[in-house]
């Protein structure tokens, strides 16, 4: 492991973010300009063998924080999401800690945030009930308080409101089932299988039943999902 002082930082020719470090005139590792601010690292500045190894981590722990970003950057992500892609790119779990620590720090990753943007995202764009907003959170592995909690502050409209906001977005693809048996399970299976309960479901589908003539020709302005049945 090189010791010695360091002779040179160098701006690399392809990345302005990135610095060539020299010791005693030789080059030694290219380093970010975070690692040198974090690590106040200067021409003449004399490296240990431990002072070395600090800096070689502090990189590891500063790529898997730029490749988390870039996840992040398309999309919220969950605290799990993002130590699950750390861990599939190959960073040592440690490294996955110290990244993911440093972005909460900055408030980038949050799941309470997280489970906020989620639910407000789907009833927006693809409208679910309680239970499958709630399951889904979970399997992103968004803690089960956090997640009630959210529920509790999102979903302040009517559930059988939006159970029927959808059914009615859907009617065009059932309107024209004869047979009220299997109306009511294709129809009922659609908003089910969207986390409204049966309870929920059940009037709703009754009352559509009775209603759907007049419902051919209605736009509800919902983004309606293809499903099977």
């Amino acid at each position: 492991m090189p010791e010695g002082i360091i002779t040179a930082l160098r701006a690399q020719e392809h990345d302005a973010q990135r610095v060539n470090l020299y010791i005693d005139h030789a080059f030694a590792l290219g380093v970010s300009l975070t690692t040198i601010a974090r690590e106040r690292l200067y021409v003449g500045m004399h490296l240990d063998a431990a002072a070395y190894a600090r800096i070689e981590a502090a990189e590891c722990i500063e790529r898997a924080v730029q490749t988390a970003l870039r996840a992040i950057e398309s999309r919220p992500r969950s605290i799990a999401e993002v130590r699950d892609r750390l861990q599939r790119k190959g960073f040592a779990p440690e490294t996955v800690n110290a990244a993911i620590e440093r972005l909460q720090a900055s408030g980038l990753l949050d799941d309470a945030a997280f489970a906020r943007f989620w639910i407000e995202n789907r009833q927006t764009c693809r409208p679910r009930g309680r239970h499958a907003l709630a399951d889904e959170l979970r399997r992103k592995g968004v803690d089960a308080e956090l997640v009630a909690v959210a529920l509790d502050a999102s979903l302040t409209d009517d559930e059988t409101g939006r159970a029927e906001m959808l059914a009615r977005a859907a009617m065009r693809r059932y309107a024209t089932v004869a047979d009220y048996q299997t109306f009511v399970r294709r129809l009922g299976g659609y908003l089910q299988r969207r986390g409204f309960s049966a309870e929920t479901v059940l009037p709703i589908v009754e009352r559509l039943w009775c209603e759907r003539g007049s419902l051919n020709d209605a736009d509800t302005g919902v983004d309606v999902e293809q499903d099977e049945g």
